[in-house]
């Protein structure tokens, strides 16, 4: 007699999103105090505002991979590399957004928009890295098992049958 699983093969996107979001923000917030005592307050609000960008692009794409994986996941490798297109094309209208404007220069140190673009992506993919290593994700999903009345179609000459008596 089995017991059947309770457990749901499903594997959540969420602590791999908010660990990769709290850790860009910390790094961020890091690098916005180095920013501050070094360069002063443009280089601060720079690092954030640099930080963020990648945050709010990189949190959009997973959620959308993992709703994408979730419906049809024989379509989640094109819609990730799809996503990863998009979220390289978000970022560079974000600095031009923010080019555009005539807020980098003044109010942000374009220098440190980029560091904490950078900061922020690295430590981004070096924890969804870390923490998507360690989810236990299934390789299949069980079904369920045969009614015990089934017949076997394995005959007892057959090499199947003598390997399964093995």
């Amino acid at each position: 007699m089995t017991t059947e699983s309770q457990q749901d093969p499903r594997t959540s996107v969420a602590p791999v999103l908010l660990g990769g979001a709290a850790v860009s923000v910390g790094a961020g917030v890091v690098l916005a105090g180095l920013g501050a005592v070094v360069s002063g307050a443009p280089a601060a609000y720079g690092a954030i505002v640099g930080a963020g960008l990648v945050v709010v692009v990189f949190a959009l794409g997973s959620l959308a991979v993992d709703a994408v994986a979730t419906v049809a996941p024989g379509l989640a490798l094109v819609v990730a590399l799809t996503t990863y297109l998009l979220q390289v094309v978000l970022t560079g209208v974000g600095f031009l957004a923010l080019d555009r404007s005539g807020a980098l220069g003044e109010t942000l140190a374009a220098g440190w928009v980029a560091a904490g673009a950078v900061v922020g992506t690295l430590s981004w993919v070096v924890l969804q890295i870390a923490l998507t290593t360690r989810l236990r994700i299934p390789a299949y999903a069980l079904t369920a098992a045969a009614p015990s009345g089934a017949d076997d179609h394995r005959t007892p000459a057959s090499g199947a049958a003598r390997a399964g008596d093995r």
